[in-house]
């Protein structure tokens, strides 16, 4: 049966001799809500950093496989473009159909 007062942080609740009024500061509440944002944010992401581990561990590459980025092979239809000019080992493959623009 409390009620909260939250643009004055007030709670008022009811007593055995009338109404009960606890009070704070806004910088005492600020504080407190801070701290419990942060708390929080920590329980809620050291959780889903638990989820994300177990899930990486699922799609981890097989370490006899090669990876794909090392299987590619270009076909008639991707063309090499040179990135830097003075070394010509920085290349990017693109599709030969683009317009030149």
């Amino acid at each position: 049966m409390a009620i909260p007062y939250y643009t004055y942080p007030k709670l008022k609740l009811p007593g055995p001799k009338g109404d009960i009024t606890v009070s704070s500061f806004f910088e005492q509440a600020y504080v407190s809500s801070r701290e419990h944002f942060d708390l929080a944010a920590t329980t809620a992401n050291s959780t889903e950093l638990t989820q994300l581990q177990a899930a990486v561990a699922e799609c981890r590459p097989d370490p006899g496989k090669p990876s794909p980025s090392s299987t590619f092979i270009p076909t008639e239809e991707t063309k090499a473009i040179a990135i830097d000019p003075s070394d010509p080992t920085k290349t990017i493959w693109i599709s030969a159909q683009l317009t030149p623009k």
